[in-house]
């Protein structure tokens, strides 16, 4: 049987190791783990690696992107990108580190139009700005919604389980009780 493109790539012929041959100013890690590259870039590189994805490396998909909150860590945000080709059947993650106050990140949705839901649901649930969008503004929360519910200092809302020991006790704490 013959080795298909994506069982034959080496963690050296990766395609993260590319990246990081050719923009060596504007990676700042690579990691190999269980078969998966991720590659962390520096946020006012990403436009251009990612055009370089798309157009030399055939990353043909943006399959998703999401963030991750590390708060009270600096940097707070990992913007998260899962990149697919198809062609080579390969896959390559990126994250893109940014600050807590006002993070901000280039869009990537003139390299893959289909990451303009993925960014404005990240700038819904995070506030995560993304620089550039076409129409970045909220997609899950109502307009007039304050924060961002996916932020870890974000407060939570708390409802009990209602068992059969506490019915009682959980009845008297809805707002239909006290009519």
């Amino acid at each position: 049987m013959a080795d298909t493109p994506a069982e034959s790539t080496t963690q050296a012929d990766s395609p993260a190791m590319r990246v990081r041959e050719t923009f060596p100013e504007a990676v700042e890690a690579v990691h190999h783990r269980l078969g998966e590259a991720t590659v962390v870039l520096k946020a006012d590189a990403l436009p251009e690696v990612a055009r370089w994805l798309r157009e030399e490396q055939h990353f043909e998909l943006c399959v998703d992107v999401t963030a991750v909150d590390f708060w009270p860590q600096e940097p707070r945000f990992h913007v998260v990108y899962h990149l697919l080709s198809v062609s080579r059947r390969q896959r390559l993650r990126l994250k893109v580190p940014v600050g807590g106050k006002r993070p901000t990140v280039p869009s990537v949705t003139a390299v893959w139009p289909g990451a303009n839901f993925y960014e404005r649901e990240v700038f819904d649930m995070f506030g995560i700005t993304f620089e550039g969008h076409p129409n970045l503004k909220r997609i899950l929360m109502p307009e007039d919604w304050e924060g961002h519910p996916l932020r870890k200092d974000f407060p939570l809302g708390y409802e009990p389980v209602q068992f059969t020991h506490n019915v009682d006790e959980i009845e008297r704490k809805k707002p239909y009780a006290k009519q």
